[in-house]
């Protein structure tokens, strides 16, 4: 198969996988990382006080800590796959290794945000407001893309997601047309 067949089958693979995992609703995301992200911030809150689970609420001597689909952050985690897939030309060990990463990253990152968080209800902080509209609205965008970024310079990646995919389309259909 030549080298340009290659690409355009990697680019229909890439962007099927992208569109095909979202379905529906996000719903792989929420499935893997709800119980990734509750049970190691329950774990840690445990460490400290009596708490108790009851599916997806932590029940912390007399609060109730709900982990909502919002507080998994599903689609922080699609964002970051959607980086990771629409890179082109990476093989796919190196690939499995940076959503790992990537993903592995967000969890650490979001579990002690959640745990944070939960801390300022607990001890009733004055600032929790604002801190949670904090993370929510502008933290949790650079975590994105701080995490991105590492990946960006430990995988040593020279591509742009999405851009170099439609430069090589682009490209191709200049070619057709001279």
């Amino acid at each position: 198969m030549k080298k340009s067949s290659k690409q355009i089958l990697s680019l229909f693979v890439r962007y099927a996988i992208i569109v095909l995992i979202s379905f529906p609703n996000l719903y792989l995301f929420y499935a893997i990382f709800t119980p990734l992200t509750l049970y190691p911030v329950f774990f840690l809150l445990s460490l400290f006080f009596k708490a108790s689970l009851s599916e997806n609420i932590i029940l912390l001597q007399g609060f109730s800590i709900e982990i909502i689909q919002a507080c998994v952050a599903g689609s922080a985690y699609y964002l970051l796959f959607i980086l990771n897939i629409s890179v082109p030309d990476i093989k796919i060990s190196r690939r499995i290794k940076m959503i790992l990463l990537s993903f592995a990253a967000l969890l650490v990152v979001n579990v002690l945000r959640i745990f944070l968080l939960s801390l300022m209800v607990f001890y009733g902080s004055s600032y929790f407001e604002i801190t949670h509209k904090l993370f929510w609205y502008i933290l949790s965008t650079i975590f994105v893309i701080v995490i991105w970024f590492a990946e960006v310079r430990i995988f040593k990646i020279k591509q742009i997601p999405i851009y170099s995919d439609l430069k090589f389309s682009f490209q191709g259909l200049l070619k057709k047309s001279h």
